[in-house]
């Protein structure tokens, strides 16, 4: 696995987190998870993909793991202000109520 794939992972990764970080409060035990529970997920790709520790590695995978942060944010955002239901915290259940309520 190359280092751009890896931050694709690291970002599509953080997505669902970046979600429900948007839907907690700030500093609370749910907030802290939403950041740190992807840490240790970005550890294990990088120690079962190969890449390793190079320093290079780094700069290029924290930006897509902040990326993947705020876009989950965002969408959270977008969803809040223009779904037709309610809108919770899971990412994944927002998206198969949305699909459902579409057909």
């Amino acid at each position: 696995m190359n280092l751009w794939e890896a931050a694709l992972i690291v970002l599509l990764i953080n997505l669902p987190f970046g979600y429900w970080r948007a839907n907690v409060r700030r500093l609370s035990l749910d907030w802290f998870l939403a950041i740190h529970i992807p840490v240790g997920l970005v550890i294990l790709l990088r120690i079962l993909s190969g890449l390793g520790w190079q320093l290079g590695t780094v700069p290029v995978l924290v930006a897509a793991f902040f990326v993947g942060q705020l876009l989950g944010t965002w969408q959270h955002r977008w969803w809040s202000q223009n779904a037709r239901g309610p809108v919770t915290s899971c990412l994944v259940m927002d998206l198969v109520r949305g699909l459902r309520a579409r057909c």
